[in-house]
């Protein structure tokens, strides 16, 4: 019986230490994360994935960055989410270009025990482990009350999506949309169209809308493509002054147009603290851990008056040169 006894006891250690080994390992293992952006060609991506390096760096894990060229693009970026769960990456972060298309492929990886976080733009699926993202609704808001102060609560306005299907942004423009209802009866909704994430056709669409209302008072741009795009068809048509324009994200060049007075206003997101929560969520559940199931980050207005002070610059000159190499 002692013989038996001693046996069982020695049974229990090794297998305490071999759970304590197999914990301590999975510590200290260097986890590969896949981060799939909705484009790579715009500022705030780069914000996002300099956010996501410096989670690297800080959690000891490999971030593999790759994304689709354009915004529009949910063919290719379902197939690069494909190659990384054939390549057996230990998890996924992901920005859907299209909530609706991307939803089988994201369900795959989770059925293969590659665990995805959702970031930046939402899914039509809740098989996932964590959603990172802006409160985009309330990024909508922002931009109805700034035009609305602005205008002094009347007027004409447009408004200039991205696409339809893309969450992120078509929240902001139903905040926007839904704002104007039912606050500011003042303030006529006389275009919505989108810009498809482009610039080049952000512009175009800008310039038609400008023509078509010569009365045109103010714009809400919904993300960086057709911010660009208003201002240059505000610049381009000689209506700056005339035309309030409030955008969404930033760029070196929107900030100059900002402190022009081409540009009345942005509305800004955190990008870089979200690329980095993105990564920080799947460290964690990758090492045991259960991250939060939902992260709202911040929205900011940004207007002439609040530009150089420390919060708004930590937002408009992220850095990038520290951890884009």
């Amino acid at each position: 019986m002692k013989r038996l006894i001693g046996l069982l006891t020695l049974a229990c250690l090794l297998l305490i230490t071999c759970r304590n080994e197999g914990a301590q390992q999975k510590q200290d293992q260097m986890f590969e994360i896949a981060v799939v952006p909705k484009s790579q060609s715009l500022v705030f991506w780069q914000s996002v994935h300099a956010g996501a390096e410096a989670a690297a760096q800080e959690l000891k894990v490999k971030v593999l960055w790759n994304g689709p060229a354009s915004e529009t693009d949910f063919a290719p970026q379902i197939n690069i989410v494909e190659d990384f769960v054939n390549r057996g990456v230990d998890a996924i972060a992901i920005a859907p270009n299209h909530g609706k298309a991307l939803a089988p492929v994201v369900e795959k990886a989770m059925q293969q025990s590659i665990p995805v976080t959702i970031f930046d733009s939402g899914i039509e699926t809740d098989k996932y482990v964590s959603y990172v993202s802006t409160d985009n609704y309330q990024g909508g808001v922002l931009g109805a009350d700034r035009l609305a102060e602005k205008l002094k609560g009347k007027g004409k306005v447009a408004l200039l999506g991205v696409v339809a299907g893309s969450v992120s942004t078509n929240e902001r423009e139903k905040g926007f949309q839904e704002t104007l209802k039912s606050k500011y009866p003042g303030l006529q909704l006389v275009a919505f169209q989108y810009g498809m994430g482009d610039q080049a056709r952000s512009l175009a669409v800008a310039e038609d809308i400008l023509n078509a209302h010569p009365d045109l008072d103010g714009i809400f741009a919904s993300n960086e493509s057709s911010t660009v795009g208003a201002v240059q068809a505000v610049k381009g048509l000689k209506r700056t002054g005339r035309v309030v324009v409030v955008g969404f994200d930033s760029s070196r060049t929107l900030i100059e147009d900002l402190q022009a007075g081409v540009l009345d206003s942005l509305v800004h997101q955190d990008p870089f603290m979200i690329g980095y929560e993105a990564v920080r969520t799947l460290n964690d559940k990758l090492r045991g851990k259960t991250p939060e199931r939902r992260i709202a980050t911040k929205v900011y207005l940004i207007t002439r008056d609040n530009l150089s002070t420390p919060d708004i610059q930590r937002l408009v000159n992220p850095p990038l040169d520290k951890y884009l190499k």
